[in-house]
């Protein structure tokens, strides 16, 4: 049975989430992801979401509630970087009437407000060592209590967490508590950075080129597959973020070279250090292969300060206007800058 086929469709959150097979793809590990949701959506236990920034953390955990027996109940996101640390505490657990200077009535907190649905903690690892301790409380007895309360409060959550951190390393650099660790690490779930399910790729920029052209009043075409496997060779630092960002650009802009200026930026690691040399390695094909990408960032950036006049970027670079056509061509570059609609009917080409 497909995963979202028991979610009550009148349900606004689910018609916001993107299809499932956008959202899981046909990679392994996006299958064993997909699995391990199923399995856990249902049971009463917590769950960690690990991967880096941008590989869809938060989708995942909306999953996880729309899935659960609380669907119907509140789904409350708190994100930890984002608030304070000495205003953290008040807006998880909330604070009673004269708590501290400024508190005029009492609050509930997060926390409360999640109260039979379910609390996504993203980035977890950012909790200082007082918070870690009430949520480990929170997560053994179900209780807590406000900022200034005498009694402690009882409630019934289901808390799901989120790292882009290593929490092994942070337990022992002493930043994050073991029996925390346990605690919200009932079932863990690995999401993989977008560079290793780059085969997904076509169908994730095909929903979101779909989206944001609806949502944006946008009338870009889809991309070339030249283009696209461009796209899936390149790193992504940001992931599905990142990815979802440049689309975005490429909407309100209208033209395909948004995309190739990002994907041409320089990498922050180093290109070479996936090499292994475990057979013979052509020095000729990969001098080769990098010369290519350094000239075609290089004929990028002319075509940019020549508001993309061919002949004057040839000029600037001293070669002939035909070597830089060809140059264009084998770069797989567009041979010249794409026209949104309207620039077309002002050339007199959208007539």
């Amino acid at each position: 049975m497909p995963l979202l086929a028991g979610i009550n469709s009148d349900n606004i959150a689910a018609q916001q989430l993107p299809p499932e097979m956008v959202v899981f793809g046909q990679t392994t590990a996006m299958r064993d992801v997909r699995q391990r949701l199923e399995r856990v959506a249902g049971a009463n236990i917590s769950v960690l979401i690990s991967g880096e920034s941008g590989t869809g953390k938060d989708i995942v955990a909306r999953l996880l509630h729309l899935y659960s027996p609380w669907s119907s109940g509140p789904f409350v996101k708190v994100n930890c970087p984002a608030i304070p640390g000495t205003l953290l505490e008040s807006e998880l657990f909330g604070y009673e009437k004269g708590a501290f200077t400024g508190a005029y009535g009492s609050k509930p907190g997060r926390v409360e407000m999640a109260h039979r649905g379910t609390l996504f903690l993203d980035e977890i690892a950012e909790l200082d060592a007082a918070l870690q301790a009430k949520l480990l409380q929170l997560l053994q007895d179900g209780q807590f209590s406000r900022i200034g309360a005498q009694e402690d409060k009882k409630v019934e959550v289901r808390v799901v967490c989120a790292t882009n951190r290593q929490i092994h390393q942070e337990i022992e650099q002493g930043h994050f508590r073991q029996d925390l660790f346990y605690r919200i690490a009932a079932m863990t779930i690995h999401l993989p950075p977008l560079r290793e399910r780059a085969v997904d790729l076509p169908v994730i920029c095909e929903y979101l080129l779909r989206y944001y052209n609806d949502k944006l009043n946008g009338r870009v075409p889809m991309l070339r597959p030249a283009l696209l496997s461009k796209m899936q060779a390149y790193h992504w630092p940001g992931n599905v973020r990142q990815l979802e960002n440049l689309i975005k650009r490429y909407v309100v802009m209208g033209t395909e070279d948004v995309i190739l200026s990002e994907l041409l930026q320089p990498c922050e690691h180093d290109p070479f250090e996936a090499l292994v040399f475990d057979g013979p390695i052509s020095l000729k094909k990969l001098t080769r292969q990098t010369v290519r990408k350094i000239e075609a960032k290089i004929i990028l950036k002319a075509l940019h300060a020549n508001n993309w006049n061919r002949k004057k970027a040839a000029r600037s670079l001293d070669i002939s206007y035909r070597a830089l056509l060809y140059k264009l061509k084998d770069a797989g570059i567009p041979p010249r800058r794409s026209a949104s609609p309207s620039t077309k009917q002002a050339d007199g080409k959208g007539k």
